[in-house]
């Protein structure tokens, strides 16, 4: 076998380890046995919420068991390919087997990340809020390329995309936005966006066309589903209606609909703006919880924190990715040191490779350049 196939094979080989690893493989198909076991259980659907979980953590290990054993299947045929090629000395054959090799290569190093999203809520979908910083103009429009730039992420993974609510900026972007993303691992994966996000470029706004620096927020929740327990004092909130901002003229909303809620302990505020007060109600306390949650998961673990401390001090501080599109192209993550001249495809969603980088540092401690150089 070539030495560039054979590298490509050592890679899938690795991959696969990690996934018989965090399936814990040996006893997988013991713990399959349990669940099938379980679900044949005539009074399994008295306890509907309990029976969905079960069914929901059983679907994931048969996923995880068909995965792990179709890329080792896959890369048992190629190479008997390969090899089959060499003693014909077929070049098409060995050729197609290689690329084919390849294509397997990067799903499995899909699917090894994918294996990353351990997590307690991983697997939970998320609130997504953005708030511009200081700067005016500047960051509202920042701030309206990173709502876009998340929503393109998303709809490229099939999440479903909901606007919980927005604050359009003075002339241009919008001050805050909220998203609720759902979709499987969808916290999991946006967890690392958590910090601040700095823009250089060319202003569109300044007749002189200098630079410019901007600063906006981004912060990321879990979604608190039933299997999440999350009390909250009534007497800890204050609940305020106002009158939701429309589109102007026909449009404008004459009720007082939108509901913020105040937690009196931590400061948290939490608003939402749709048309029913009794599901913004729903929608506000669903986001208060999953603030909530969020600061219990970074008392655990202080990894996220760390590292945006790590990252020093620029604009609000926290800063963990850097955008510049002006003097070079160039976004670079300040915790990872995964970098791309890609800017546009990053502004347009492409956002996997810095995601992935982080979920790897988070597990090994170290960044994925500095693990991929280990022997």
């Amino acid at each position: 076998m070539r030495a560039d196939a054979q590298n490509t094979v050592d890679e899938i080989e690795k991959s696969l380890e990690l996934l018989r690893q965090r399936l814990d493989w040996d006893t997988a198909p013991f713990r399959l046995e349990e669940f099938n076991a379980r679900v044949e259980d005539p009074d399994l659907w008295n306890d509907p919420t309990a029976a969905q979980k079960l069914m929901r953590e059983r679907q994931m290990l048969v996923d995880a068991m068909g995965v792990y054993t179709s890329i080792k299947q896959d890369l048992s045929d190629n190479i008997e390919l390969i090899e089959l090629g060499e003693m014909e000395d077929d070049e098409d054959v060995i050729a197609e087997a290689e690329e084919a090799l390849k294509a397997l290569a990067k799903k499995a190093a899909a699917k090894e990340l994918e294996a990353l999203l351990d997590g307690e809520a991983d697997g939970n979908d998320t609130f997504l809020e953005i708030n511009s910083g200081a700067g005016g103009t500047e960051s509202c429009d920042w701030a309206s390329m990173l709502a876009r730039m998340y929503v393109r992420w998303a709809e490229k993974r099939g999440y479903k995309v909901e606007l919980q609510s927005e604050s359009a900026g003075e002339e241009a972007g919008i001050k805050s936005a909220a998203y609720k993303i759902s979709g499987l691992n969808a916290y999991g994966w946006l967890k690392s966006e958590s910090g601040v996000h700095r823009l250089v470029r060319i202003s569109p706004f300044d007749s002189a066309a200098k630079r410019h620096t901007s600063f906006t927020s981004v912060k990321v929740y879990p979604v608190v589903d039933d299997n999440i327990e999350i009390e909250v004092n009534p007497s800890d909130i204050r609940i305020d209606t106002y009158r939701s901002s429309g589109a102007g003229g026909q449009h404008v909303n004459t009720t007082d609909s939108a509901v913020r809620i105040t937690h009196a302990p931590t400061g948290i505020v939490v608003t939402s703006s749709e048309k029913s007060q009794h599901q913004n109600r729903d929608i506000a306390m669903k986001a208060l919880k999953s603030r909530l949650y969020q600061i219990e998961l970074d008392k655990r673990s202080a990894l996220v924190n760390e590292a945006h401390e790590n990252a020093g001090d620029a604009g609000w501080g926290n800063q963990i990715r850097s955008y510049v599109l002006q003097p070079y192209q160039m976004v670079k993550d300040l915790r990872t040191n995964y970098e791309t001249s890609d800017t546009k495809g990053v502004l347009d969603g492409d956002l996997d490779g810095f995601m992935g980088a982080t979920l790897a540092m988070n597990v090994s401690g170290k960044s994925r350049a500095e693990a991929q150089g280990e022997d």
